[in-house]
């Protein structure tokens, strides 16, 4: 059954997305624009598939955890198998997104740090829903695993473990580069979109952040 998107649009029209590169600011700034106008926060990676859907026939790479060897099998595959497979995800998963996001916005606003395909967010939302927030490749690299994040400290903790750490390290970093290079960087600057520029990591500007990009969802005057 194919659903006409104006439908689908129709019925998220209380979702507000954010999307963009590593270490932009978006997890912080889905949570503060949460927070401060009480939106529904649906944070990095949040939960929107049932349980005892998923198989590897249908959805092999969300399935991948599943049928994977070890964690050192994930910490060391090549550069180009990680960013195929991050972005097999963002498809396999981006209905299941959609459904779930249908199903809890009907009577009140949401706010989602998402990785829907740009051409998808075309066909189901408008301008004054999406904003994209970017950071520079180094910064996506070289801080991916300063912040608090539970994931990614377990992550770090594989690399030490693996049979020689550095290289496994600069492995995994040069997935990272990959994911943010300069082609998906120019895909994300050029949507269309509204876009944010993280350029500083030095000065707090999430209290102006949230001033932008509140102005842009039409959360305040």
């Amino acid at each position: 059954m194919n659903i006409n998107n104006l439908i689908i649009k129709y019925y998220l029209k209380n979702v507000m997305f954010i999307t963009g590169t590593a270490y932009a600011g978006k997890s912080t700034m889905v949570k503060m624009l949460a927070d401060k106008y009480g939106l529904v926060h649906c944070g990095e990676n949040y939960d929107c598939i049932p349980d005892g859907i998923l198989t590897p026939e249908q959805y092999p790479n969300l399935c991948y955890f599943q049928t994977m060897k070890d964690w050192q099998e994930f910490v060391n595959r090549s550069p180009e198998e990680y960013e195929k497979w991050i972005f097999a995800n963002m498809q396999e998963i981006a209905e299941f997104e959609i459904a779930f996001l249908i199903h809890i916005s009907k009577s009140q606003k949401v706010i989602v740090d998402t990785n829907i395909p740009l051409d998808i967010l075309h066909e189901i939302s408008d301008y004054n829903k999406v904003a994209v927030m970017l950071s520079p490749q180094s910064m996506s690299v070289e801080h991916f695993f300063d912040r608090d994040d539970p994931d990614k400290a377990f992550l770090y903790q594989q690399i030490l473990k693996a049979d020689n750490p550095k290289k496994t390290m600069e492995n995994y970093c040069a997935g990272i580069a990959r994911i943010n290079s300069k082609e998906h960087y120019d895909e994300l600057a050029n949507s269309g979109y509204f876009t944010i520029i993280r350029k500083d990591t030095l000065t707090d500007t999430k209290l102006e952040t949230l001033g932008i990009l509140a102005k842009h969802f039409g959360l305040t005057s």
